[in-house]
């Protein structure tokens, strides 16, 4: 068994909001709420659900970019949340994290050189000649050249600025990397080419990633295990193969329905989740899904499901009816390789039709 990098328990972030001249709190704002996991060493734990679910306020409670309201985060055994400023910039050399927006993550002013150079010699990982060589050979690791050290941010395409922001994330050989929609911005065939990356740095170096995304066939691809969130919970843990043939929350089954699917033919009888999520200001009782939810009951509506372990294959699911068949049965998913091709495969056909249009 591989041993664990990341231990997170019962991980809350609430947001205050205060008002009037005295700057009483007024209420709150229950982003994340009681979140718990655990990923090992070369495994990658995805965290997908709906924008305004909580995934990214996790990741950067995580990172203690944003001081959790109460939990625990312990990186290799040692609790992060308790760490003075001084301990805690030491512990940020073993986990790094890697933004959505790569050109608004890199400093315009500095080289690609210095914007790497900085964090190796803040944590003393090398210097003088040695940290110069480590600067090349990071981007060599991560598809680029020597001569590119020399240019800003803004003479790079977007997929090229995330691969320094890899780079920089590897700059002081991390254990543990928090990946916040590293794909998302860039186009269909660079995002394919960023997640071969980084499933290639895993393999080679044996990382821990944390994966936010809410592109379920990136994730489909990249994952070993996917948590789903919803208004600030995880409501479902499984496998990634387990989850995606056999999803067993409502709103788990609406995720995967409402993704593209750009394979011709395939289809789901499983309806996408009506209305909008509810806000994590003034949350439902019980279940806060159920607004939304087709097979909520009155027990739904009172009592807040935990998470406990459905089936065998290791799904922890906090739902009420988890243990009841699925009202209609998913039609089998091409697999996440074939996704990523047919995607791509979409992108060199329109190539094709417009060159073909320019001849004629």
């Amino acid at each position: 068994m591989k041993p664990l990098v990341l231990e997170v328990e019962s991980l809350t972030k609430h947001f205050p909001l205060g008002g009037g001249m005295f700057r009483k709190v007024k209420n709150v704002v229950q982003a994340v709420s009681d979140v718990s996991f655990t990923v090992a060493a070369g495994e990658t734990l995805a965290i997908v659900g709906e924008s305004g679910c909580g995934k990214s306020t996790t990741g950067r409670a995580i990172m203690r970019l944003l001081e959790p309201t109460a939990g625990s985060v312990k990186l290799d055994g040692e609790e992060i949340t308790e760490m003075s400023p001084g301990k805690l910039q030491a512990a940020r050399r073993n986990m790094q994290m890697v933004f959505q927006d790569p050109f608004g993550s890199l400093n315009p002013r500095m080289t690609v050189r210095e914007t790497l150079m900085e964090p190796i010699l803040l944590h003393g990982v090398a210097s003088g000649e040695r940290a110069q060589k480590w600067v090349t050979d990071l981007l060599k690791t991560v598809g680029l050249s020597e001569h590119h050290a020399d240019r800003y941010p803004h003479e790079f395409s977007g997929g090229q600025r995330q691969r320094i922001c890899i780079a920089r994330a590897l700059s002081t050989r991390p254990r543990l990397i928090v990946c916040d929609e590293p794909v998302s911005a860039l186009d269909v065939s660079v995002q394919a080419q960023i997640v071969n990356l980084l499933q290639d740095l895993q393999q080679k170096l044996g990382l821990a990633y944390v994966f936010i995304s809410h592109d379920l066939s990136v994730v489909r691809h990249i994952a070993d295990r996917v948590a789903v969130m919803y208004l600030g919970r995880i409501v479902e843990q499984a496998p990634a193969e387990q989850l995606f043939a056999d999803p067993r929350h409502p709103y788990t089954r609406a995720l995967i329905s409402a993704a593209p699917r750009p394979v011709p033919g395939l289809r789901t009888a499983v309806e996408a989740a009506e209305g909008d999520a509810p806000s994590a200001l003034n949350p439902p009782s019980g279940c806060a899904f159920h607004p939304r939810c087709p097979l909520a009951t009155a027990e739904c509506s009172q009592a807040r499901p935990e998470l406990r372990q459905v089936g065998d294959g290791g799904a922890l699911v906090a739902c009420h009816h988890a243990d009841e068949p699925a009202p209609v049965v998913l039609e089998t998913a091409p697999p996440a390789s074939a996704t990523l091709s047919a995607r791509l495969g979409v992108l060199a056909a329109a190539r094709a039709a417009a060159a073909e249009t320019a001849k004629a």
